[in-house]
C-alpha cells in the first residue's frame, strides 16, 4: 500500500491551494462519493498520479496502488496458489509402534485487487491501458454487479462481494501512444474521463513549485519556457517536453543552487541537458546546433532574474 511521507503531505497541501486542482479534487470525490470511478487521461508528464493520489488521500481509506502492464493476470490481481506446505508429524513414543503422519496444503497469495476489494481501499490503477483488455475485463463485473470473479482460486464461493467502501481511480496515456491498448467500451462506459492536458500553465507552475520548493514566480517561469518549447513541437504534431522536465529543471536548480535565470549559463546548461533529446525528437531536426540556439533563446524570453 502507498505509505505518504511527511514531505509528501506537505507537497499535497500546497497543491490543494491551487484553484484548479481543488476544483478538480471537489468535483472527482464527489464522483467516487457517488460510486462512480474516475479516470484520468492525458499524455505523459501531465500529472495523472499526482493527483490521483490526492484524490485517494482526500477519501481517508488505505491506499493501494497498482502499474498496468501486458503480464498482468487474473492470477496478479486476485491471487494465486504460490506454492506447498508440508507439515510431519512423527509419534514413536512406544518403542515398538512407530507412527507418522504428512499433511501437505497448498499457499495461498491474495492479489492487489482482491486485497483491496476485501478491505475497502482506495485503489489507484496507474496506466491501466497498458495491460490487456481481457485483464481489465475484471472491472466490468467490480463496477457493474458489485462482485469480484474469483477464478481459480478453488473457494467455495465463486465470487466475493465488493466493499462498500471499494473504489477505483484509473489514468491512462491516450491511445496513440506506444505500448496503449484500446479499452474496451463497456469498460468507458462505467468510467467519469476527465481529460488533462498542459493548457492550464497555472496549475503546472502550482505542481512544479509544491513538488520541488521554487517560488510561485520562478516555477511559472519555468513552466512557460517549457510550454513555449512544447508549442513549437505541436506544430509537428508531438507533444515535446511534458511537465516532468519542468519539475526537473526546478528540482535540480534549487538542489544545486543555481540562479534561474536564462541569462545564467549554469542554467542554461541544465535546461539543455534536460531539453535537448525531448525537443530533437519532437521537432525532428538534425542540425544540433540550431536546436541548442533555439532552447537557449527561449529560455531567456521566458526565464527573467
Amino acid at each position: 500500500m502507498t505509505v505518504l511521507t511527511e514531505n509528501k503531505n506537505k507537497v499535497n497541501s500546497d497543491l490543494l491551494q491551487h484553484d484548479g486542482i481543488k476544483n478538480l479534487i471537489s468535483r472527482s470525490l464527489n464522483y467516487l462519493s457517488a460510486g462512480y470511478p474516475v479516470h484520468f487521461t492525458g499524455p505523459p508528464g501531465v500529472g495523472k498520479t499526482t493527483l490521483a493520489l490526492l484524490l485517494a488521500k482526500k477519501r481517508k481509506r488505505p491506499v493501494m496502488l497498482m502499474h498496468g502492464n501486458r503480464e498482468l493476470s487474473n492470477a496478479d490481481l486476485i491471487g494465486a496458489y504460490t506454492g506447498y506446505t508440508t507439515q510431519k508429524v512423527v509419534d514413536n513414543f512406544i518403542r515398538s509402534v512407530y507412527k507418522k503422519e504428512e499433511n501437505v496444503t497448498e499457499t495461498w497469495n491474495n492479489g492487489r485487487l482482491l486485497d483491496a476489494v476485501k478491505n475497502g481501499y482506495t485503489l489507484i490503477y496507474d496506466e491501466f491501458t497498458r495491460s490487456e483488455p481481457s485483464t481489465n475485463n475484471i472491472f466490468l463485473s467490480i463496477l457493474e454487479e458489485g462482485i469480484l470473479p474469483l477464478y481459480g482460486t478453488k473457494q467455495k464461493d465463486p465470487f466475493m462481494k465488493v466493499h462498500p467502501k471499494f473504489t477505483v481511480i484509473f489514468t491512462s496515456n491516450p491511445s496513440e501512444y506506444a505500448g496503449v491498448y484500446e479499452t474496451q467500451d463497456a469498460l468507458l462506459d462505467r468510467l467519469i474521463t476527465i481529460p488533462l492536458d498542459y493548457t492550464d500553465k497555472d496549475t503546472e507552475a502550482a505542481i512544479v513549485s509544491s513538488k520541488t520548493g521554487v517560488d510561485s514566480n520562478q516555477a511559472k517561469a519555468i513552466t512557460s519556457f517549457v510550454a513555449a518549447l512544447r508549442e513549437k513541437c505541436s506544430e509537428n504534431s508531438n507533444n515535446g517536453p511534458s511537465l516532468r522536465a519542468s519539475i526537473m529543471i526546478a528540482k535540480l536548480a534549487n538542489e544545486a543552487d543555481i540562479p534561474i535565470n536564462g541569462k545564467d549559463e549554469d542554467f542554461q546548461r541544465l535546461c539543455l541537458d534536460i531539453l535537448f533529446a525531448p525537443v530533437a525528437k519532437c521537432m525532428d531536426e538534425k542540425d544540433s546546433s540550431k536546436l541548442r540556439e533555439l532552447i537557449i533563446s527561449e529560455c531567456k524570453k521566458a526565464v527573467k532574474e
